[in-house]
């Protein structure tokens, strides 16, 4: 598949509160719900992409950056930022705002590589991606070094 389609075309924004459940003993958010709200905008993202059925191939990255506390809101952005024939790397920013101060933050970023999914559940071509800002410049740039070192990283394991 030879077509190609602008990042902005996949970009995901969602807010979450973070509830009192959502914490652990110190007051801050489980980092395992942050994981799963990133799968699910990554799937999300992806699906927007592929206009098909994705599935999470791996989570190649999430740094935690800082913390977010009960009562603050979370925002995730999310962006397909390389493809490759089925394959797509997502990436996703988290952020939290305290709602007292009005101040944003820089929780967690990550890179999920999804695959999409034809109606036979094998994998399908996805159109590739093209740039539109700086931002996504970069992202996009340095995507194969990303690649190469998932790849790596998996043939070490075999």
């Amino acid at each position: 598949m030879t077509e190609k389609i602008p990042m902005s075309t996949s970009r995901t924004i969602q807010s979450k509160l973070v509830l009192p459940p959502d914490t652990n003993h110190l007051g801050t958010i489980f980092g395992g719900k942050v994981v799963a709200y990133i799968d699910e905008i990554a799937a999300i993202c992806a699906m927007k992409h592929a206009n098909t059925t994705v599935v999470t191939a791996s989570i190649d990255s999430v740094d935690f950056v800082s913390s977010a506390r009960a009562g603050d809101v979370l925002e995730l952005e999310a962006v397909v930022s390389s493809t490759g024939r089925s394959s797509m790397e997502v990436y996703i920013v988290v952020k939290s705002m305290n709602l007292h101060t009005g101040e944003w933050e820089l929780t967690t970023e990550s890179f999920v590589t999804m695959v999409a999914l034809d109606e036979n559940n094998k994998p399908t071509p996805v159109p590739g991606v093209f740039p539109e800002t700086e931002e996504e410049k970069s992202l996009f740039e340095t995507g194969p070094a990303r690649r190469e070192h998932r790849k790596q990283r998996i043939e070490m394991k075999h």
